[in-house]
């Protein structure tokens, strides 16, 4: 079993800036492709940036410029750097992650429990 914890979440003004943690942790023998998601009330679960294990990273229109995703592959740990934050990035993020448990073994995407952010004045 893998567990991913989420930290960094909470209130934040306009203009202002927050850094998402996830932590991968159990049964791993590799973690592939990392992401953040978010889901604002009323509203579907979307992709935010994602990041293989080689570094190579993707955004959301809405998240380019404004955000940068990172990852410590020797501590299974994936970052979302959110800078020039809007009231509209008010959603729960949520930590997904592809990871093999063994070499021969099939990747299964698991998923943090999810950290609040909010952006108001």
């Amino acid at each position: 079993q893998v567990h991913l914890v989420e930290s960094g979440g909470g209130l934040v003004q306009p203009g202002g800036s927050l850094r998402l943690s996830c932590a991968a942790s159990g049964s791993i023998f590799r973690v592939n492709v990392m992401a953040w998601y978010r889901q604002a009330p009323g509203k579907q679960r979307e992709l935010v940036a994602a990041i293989t294990s080689g570094g190579s990273a993707r955004y959301a229109d809405s998240a380019k410029g404004r955000f940068t995703i990172s990852r410590d592959n020797a501590k299974n740990t994936v970052y979302l750097q959110m800078t020039s934050l809007k009231p509209e990035d008010t959603a729960v993020y949520f930590c997904n992650a592809g990871v093999k448990a063994t070499a021969a073994g099939f990747e299964d995407q698991y998923w943090g429990q999810g950290t609040q952010v909010t952006v108001s004045s």
